[in-house]
């Protein structure tokens, strides 16, 4: 493992995201390079993730076990709750508590965001998606499995 490196030149995810369709094509304009995942980061994870115009973070969601954070680094995303709208700017930042306010950022500018997101590990999360027809579980050893609300698969 690397001491130190420079964050862009950690390979990007080459994928996008694991959300099933109709989501999918919702999550095409984020890019995220893990950095924790490069120092090999087990409690938490680190990723610097970019959003292009028009692009969000993630489907408005919440997580039952795991703690998130946010601290913006480049650009101006939107901050969307099921409390509401703020709007970031770099140097600003916010943490989402387990379980507490549904969240996701959005690009709504005309130039990238750039951000570090960083959240723990917990084994056996679950995320919900207020606004969608989804459910997130963790299985044994951190895959997520998607399903409708009410368990049938995708």
């Amino acid at each position: 493992m690397p001491l130190a490196v420079l964050a862009h030149d950690v390979p990007a995810d080459p994928i996008r995201s694991r959300t099933p369709e109709p989501f999918f094509s919702r999550l095409q304009g984020r890019e995220k390079r893990r950095l924790g995942d490069a120092f090999g980061l087990h409690n938490f994870g680190v990723n610097l993730t970019v959003l292009d115009p028009g692009g969000m973070s993630a489907l408005l969601h919440r997580h039952k076990s795991q703690d998130e954070f946010i601290y913006v680094l480049e650009g101006e995303p939107t901050l969307v709750t099921d409390r509401g709208e703020v709007p970031l700017r770099p140097g600003m930042c916010a943490g989402f508590p387990a379980g507490g306010v549904a969240h996701q950022l959005v690009n709504r500018t005309d130039t990238p965001v750039t951000y570090l997101e960083i959240g723990d590990r917990t084994a056996g999360d679950e995320a919900t998606y207020p606004n969608d027809d989804l459910k997130a579980v963790q299985e044994a050893g951190g895959r997520w499995v998607f399903t409708h609300k009410d368990g049938r698969p995708y």
